[in-house]
């Protein structure tokens, strides 16, 4: 087990933007340990005052769309022409260890990953919801206090990380194919609801043209959406990694939104329901976590689940006779 520092190493370190310790602790955060779990709230307690000045951005996309391509591409625009230190936390769907994860998102992410001015933080995705991991949003925290401005959230795919994510950021951004097919709809609206932008991806070549008609398909499809409480009418966009264009629209579009929310009040509002949001999050995760560790439910759930199992018990009866327990 690594070495664990005092809290006020962690801290001094994370505010002098340390990278080390900022990992460190960020690995202490993602801790199942108790002791663990304990240094971390003491060590977020104490950044969280010097957090929340930063543009939380969330990335989400459809297979195939090329989202870490994006990333990286929109990350080196990001410092280099707005000028930003930027993090990317990103969730590793099949790594369980933390350090099986990173080489997987430095061969994705090869120069963004070596820019003095970006930290890349892969996740194992573990149990959590659709692959967003229960530290996440104490990430963002330590990553702000450490004095990243920009700090962009990607999620494993289309799923239910996207209800999570649109949780923790304040602009959530949909990457989409041209001519993605008719088999993608379903998932398209309830994401395309959430979504404060889209941006065809891969706009280049003989893709241009069916992007640049994709653009117009999807911005109508917008207009028919209800208005957002926002007050925003979110915009598509098209864009090329590979060739480096559509990026500077795509931030562009994410500056106007931010003004306009901070102008009207969305903003702060939409970060105070956000903070609020995660409390009672926490406190569902932390009563089932303490449920599956309660000596008598650990002693009994497999035997009970097997009566479950074959129909002796009816789930209903069962969960109850376990909630019981505790």
């Amino acid at each position: 087990m690594a070495k664990r520092f005092s809290t006020d190493t962690y801290v001094n370190g994370i505010l002098s933007g340390d990278r080390v310790l900022l990992s460190r602790a960020i690995t202490i955060v993602e801790s199942k340990l108790p002791q663990d779990q304990d240094l971390a709230q003491e060590i977020i307690a104490n950044v969280l005052p010097h957090s929340g000045n930063a543009v939380r951005i969330g990335i989400t996309g459809v297979p195939g769309v090329g989202k870490s391509t994006f990333i990286e591409a929109f990350g080196n625009y990001i410092i280099k022409q707005a000028g930003k230190k930027l993090a990317v936390l990103a969730i590793d769907p099949t790594s369980q260890r933390t350090g099986g994860s990173i080489l997987g998102d430095k061969t994705r992410m090869e120069s963004l990953s070596v820019n003095p001015n970006a930290f890349i933080r892969p996740s194992p995705a573990g149990k959590s919801l659709g692959g967003v991991t229960k530290a996440t949003r104490e990430t963002i925290i330590l990553c702000e206090a450490a004095g990243f401005d920009a700090i962009i959230v990607e999620t494993v795919g289309v799923g239910q990380s996207e209800t999570a994510v649109h949780a923790m950021v304040d602009f959530f951004l949909l990457l989409m194919l041209a001519g993605a097919g008719d088999e993608l709809q379903g998932i398209k609206r309830g994401i395309m609801e959430m979504a404060d932008a889209i941006a065809i991806t891969k706009a280049d070549g003989t893709n241009a043209d069916k992007a640049k008609l994709a653009r117009a398909e999807y911005q109508n499809a917008l207009h028919l959406y209800p208005m957002s409480a926002s007050g925003w009418l979110p915009k598509v966009s098209t864009c090329s990694a590979l060739q480096q264009t559509g990026l500077d629209t795509i931030w562009q579009t994410i500056v106007e939104y931010l003004k306009l929310t901070q102008k009207n009040g969305y903003f702060e509002k939409k970060r105070r329901e956000q903070n609020l949001l995660w409390m009672y999050e926490a406190i569902r995760e932390g009563l089932e976590e303490n449920f599956y560790a309660h000596q008598q439910v650990k002693a009994q759930l497999a035997t009970i689940a097997e009566q479950v199992k074959h129909g002796q018990k009816s789930a209903f009866a069962a969960a109850h006779e376990l909630l019981k327990l505790v």
